[in-house]
């Protein structure tokens, strides 16, 4: 079963034929900025997604960058060194199946906001909740 999504214009669109990994929100400082809030994403294995559209690309750190819809804007992919690239969740079309399974960054979070819930919380990054689990 594949995933579709994209960004707000429709210029940058995607489709996922692999496995989806739980919904994990960032607090770090870089998503804060980049979205005005905590990011929440998914990810998959990079043979698993077609992107059609240009996707603008940001160096956010040594190790990271950031891929957005130059026409609207929308936030849509966090790329880091792996096997996995990530999709903000938000960015999939119609009902995902996936749910929150944790937050990261928790140490660098907005003093405006409290996280409520009780899923697993990381001061900074988790390899437990971030890393795609392979089906047996």
């Amino acid at each position: 079963m594949s995933k579709r999504g994209g960004c707000l214009c429709g210029a940058v669109t995607y489709r996922v034929t692999g496995p989806l990994r739980p919904v994990v929100a960032c607090h770090c400082v870089q998503c804060r900025k980049s979205s005005g809030h905590h990011v929440a994403a998914t990810s998959c294995g990079r043979a698993d997604i077609d992107i059609s559209g240009e996707v603008t690309w940001y160096q956010s750190s040594d190790t990271a960058r950031r891929g957005f819809c130059g026409r609207c804007g929308s936030n849509l992919f966090w790329d880091g060194a792996g096997a996995n690239l990530s999709i903000f969740a938000g960015t999939l079309d119609g009902d995902t199946g996936l749910a929150l399974i944790g937050h990261i960054f928790c140490a660098d979070k907005g003093d405006y906001y409290e996280i409520a819930d009780d899923l697993p919380k990381a001061d900074g990054s988790d390899p437990d909740l971030t890393t795609m689990v392979k089906a047996p």
